[in-house]
């Protein structure tokens, strides 16, 4: 019993014994000052955030920047505070630098993921998106912080990994080979301005058509008209061939290019009583003054015919693409300024098409739909007026009338 009071004493005199109780108050000082910033300092920087007028400090605090940042304070304690206790403490002090290493790698990734978001709040963005680069560089970081704990931890020089990793290109270039494709394609991207934050893009072949709603390093992410998001690898866009609309939304017109299908056998001359009732119509007037005066300079002085065969006559299906034509002159929102064409196309066995080839001044697709179908609405409806009839194949309401007339004729 004696001897075991000696060697108590002897134990509280070793260096052992001044590591274990060092080692416990630099945890306690560690830990206290974890707490003084998470919630003191923490809290203080926030509430700051939220009175202040700009945008990017509360970028930076929703990305977590001041929250990660904190986890540095203990660990800074914890490695400096080691050179004040002796004892084996090298080992410690390399794990310690190392957490170091791999929490501000982190708070790197977090500060650039702000920026991102910073940067996407300016206009330039929408035609310079930078996202992709970044999370390059994201990957650049985490692989040399991975290498610097490693190193840190084995008691290692860093230029050993990083000269094997050099002898080993062939393997990481075919597991980084999309990687490697996409910063390509990524660069294209941005080099020649194919694609931009709210593009409509159309690829038929991956089942792409809507709005870009995000362009990174491997991927673009398009919502479909029907809401569904469609991830195309970055690379693909480059390989493939794809329909950007961002042309047409810029020039501020979209086109309208319709065709109404004429009954071929609705068609025939105007006569004298027919160009009486329609010179009545105000956009026809004058047409029909230019054209009398162009077919009675044409006419020949010997000629006594008056068979419609034998001089220049007005038809009604040309009558009716002029009026078309003054139609849509008048027509506010039409693009006056781009294409304007009412063509007559070849006849076929569905009728005689005529096309509207024409643009309308607002680009929003709802808009655009219903200046369409206005257009149609009323040159449908003013058909008969020109003595026209559409083409449409046979309905069932068409056999109905047919039996009626052939059970008529068979009663009579």
């Amino acid at each position: 019993m004696t001897d075991a009071v000696p060697n108590l004493a002897q134990l509280f005199d070793t260096g052992v014994m001044r590591t274990l109780l060092g080692g416990a108050l630099l945890l306690f000082l560690a830990g206290v000052s974890f707490l003084a910033t998470r919630r003191v300092v923490l809290r203080i920087v926030r509430r700051a955030v939220t009175r202040t007028t700009t945008q990017w400090d509360d970028v930076l605090a929703n990305r977590g920047v001041f929250g990660q940042a904190t986890y540095l304070v203990p660990a800074i304690v914890l490695y400096y505070g080691l050179s004040f206790f002796p004892g084996p403490t090298q080992m410690v002090g390399r794990i310690v630098l190392a957490y170091i290493v791999v929490n501000l790698v982190i708070l790197t990734s977090r500060m650039l993921a702000a920026g991102v978001d910073i940067y996407q709040t300016y206009p330039i963005s929408n035609r310079r998106p930078i996202k992709g680069y970044i999370q390059l560089v994201n990957l650049a970081i985490y692989v040399l912080g991975a290498a610097l704990a490693i190193c840190t931890l084995l008691a290692i020089s860093p230029w050993g990994i990083l000269s094997g990793l050099g002898a080993m290109t062939a393997l990481l270039i075919l597991v980084f080979r999309d990687t490697i494709l996409s910063l390509i394609a990524s660069v294209q991207i941005a080099a020649y301005d194919l694609i931009r934050h709210g593009d409509w893009i159309e690829m038929s072949q991956l089942g792409v058509d809507g709005d870009v709603i995000d362009v990174s390093l491997h991927t673009v992410r398009v919502q479909n008209w029907d809401k569904t998001i469609v991830t195309v690898p970055t690379h693909k866009l480059i390989e493939g061939s794809f329909k950007n609309w961002r042309g047409m939304t810029e020039s501020g017109g979209r086109r309208i290019k319709r065709s109404i299908l004429i009954d071929q056998t609705s068609i025939k001359f105007l006569d004298k009583a027919a160009l009486d009732r329609l010179a009545q119509i105000d956009r026809l007037e004058p047409y029909l003054a230019g054209k009398k005066k162009e077919l009675a300079s044409d006419a020949a002085p010997s000629s006594s015919h008056t068979d419609l065969l034998n001089r220049r006559v007005l038809t009604n299906v040309g009558t009716f693409r002029a009026y078309i034509e003054a139609y849509l002159r008048d027509n506010t929102k039409i693009h006056q300024g781009m294409t304007f064409l009412v063509r007559q196309l070849p006849p076929s066995p569905d009728g005689l098409p005529l096309e509207v080839y024409v643009f309308s001044n607002d680009t929003d697709w709802g808009h655009y739909e219903s200046i369409q179908a206005d257009i149609f609405d009323h040159l449908l409806a003013a058909l008969s007026t020109f003595e026209l009839r559409v083409f449409q194949h046979p309905t069932g309401f068409d056999m109905q009338l047919i039996g009626a007339v052939k059970g008529s004729a068979s009663d009579g």
